[in-house]
């Protein structure tokens, strides 16, 4: 079993919530084509500026992955403007915890988080990322 911290912004996790689906573009191929049934997705949500408010980074759900990866182009997911991406690489899942986890406590602790000042390099530019197990079960204890 692998345990994987999926990306997303506060609108498409409206649509995981809703859908119990994760998708991503298919430049992640390589990525989801890791995923297998009965792997764990931590949802995090990435930071985000409403109006002139920051809302901060968080997990908000843990997740666990009931199907193989399938291609659907359907538009469910809100893409950024520029692009025009429908995330049709997809697994269904079904919600094991919701709530919300600060994530910027949990850096220091985090072991996939090897630089600590420059923590968001961790993430940029990825759909999705292995984390370990210790990661996993760290922050499944704060659900």
């Amino acid at each position: 079993m692998a345990y994987w911290l999926c990306i997303t912004n506060r609108d498409n996790w409206e649509v995981v919530k809703k859908k119990n689906v994760w998708g991503v573009p298919k430049r992640h191929k390589n990525t989801i084509a890791k995923v297998k049934p009965g792997d764990k997705l931590l949802i995090y949500v990435k930071q985000e500026r409403k109006d002139k408010q920051i809302l901060e980074p968080k997990i908000v759900g843990i997740y666990e992955v009931v199907s193989e990866v399938y291609s659907d182009s359907t538009k469910i997911f809100k893409s950024p403007p520029h692009s025009n991406e429908t995330y049709p690489l997809r697994v269904k899942i079904k919600p094991i915890k919701l709530g919300e986890v600060e994530f910027k406590p949990l850096i220091p602790k985090l072991k996939f988080i090897t630089n600590k000042k420059r923590w968001s390099g961790h993430l940029m530019g990825k759909a999705m990322r292995e984390i370990p197990e210790e990661d996993y079960k760290l922050i499944e204890s704060l659900f």
